[in-house]
């Protein structure tokens, strides 16, 4: 079974209130099953749902009056390797991660998850020695060399305290890897 998020964004006028909503999904010329799980309505001018956008409800995380840098940890990885991430912050953050590939890769060979394999996502071009591959939660990005690329799954976030990472690999090849956030803290706007 294979889920895919849509999302769109509905223009309103300024003077109109929004009374009742009505979706009606249209299909055609397929076969199988369709599952249609959730429906997500929000107003403002950021995105949440999958990976929380800090920029409404959070700060950054403080020490001594003072804003901390953003965390960085970086490592090898040969086929696979779970990576443990250690956020201080008080809550979840959005994470970034970069991907540089020691060997060519496969299309599709390329995997990350959380936990034990939770909110994966697979990268769905081939890749090449020396190519950064970056999937930005903070920028909702993913990129090849600067470009944006094809991905199948869920940007990634690190979970407040210790945060467990899958990252796999085609068999037998290397990769070196960085991910970075920026901890967080309680204490900007209430939604």
């Amino acid at each position: 079974m294979q889920f895919s998020r849509f999302a769109e964004t509905i223009q309103l006028k300024s003077n109109k209130h929004v009374v009742g909503v009505t979706v009606i999904l249209k299909i055609s010329d397929c076969t199988g099953i369709i599952y249609f799980t959730d429906l997500q309505l929000q107003d403002g001018d950021q995105l949440t749902g999958y990976t929380v956008h800090t920029s409404k409800m959070l700060t950054k995380m403080q020490e001594n009056g003072q804003p901390v840098p953003p965390r960085h940890y970086n490592g090898v990885v040969r086929t696979a390797e779970t990576v443990i991430l250690f956020n201080l912050g008080k809550t979840s953050a959005g994470l970034d991660c970069y991907i540089y590939p020691i060997q060519d890769m496969a299309a599709g060979s390329i995997e990350l998850s959380q936990g034990v394999g939770a909110h994966k996502v697979r990268f769905l071009d081939p890749v090449n020695a020396g190519d950064e591959l970056a999937l930005k939660a903070s920028t909702r990005q993913c990129l090849k060399n600067g470009s944006p690329t094809r991905k199948d799954g869920f940007y990634q976030y690190s979970a407040a305290w210790d945060s467990k990472h899958m990252v796999k690999l085609e068999e037998r090849k290397s990769a070196r890897v960085l991910f970075e956030f920026q901890e967080m803290q309680e204490g900007g706007d209430r939604l």
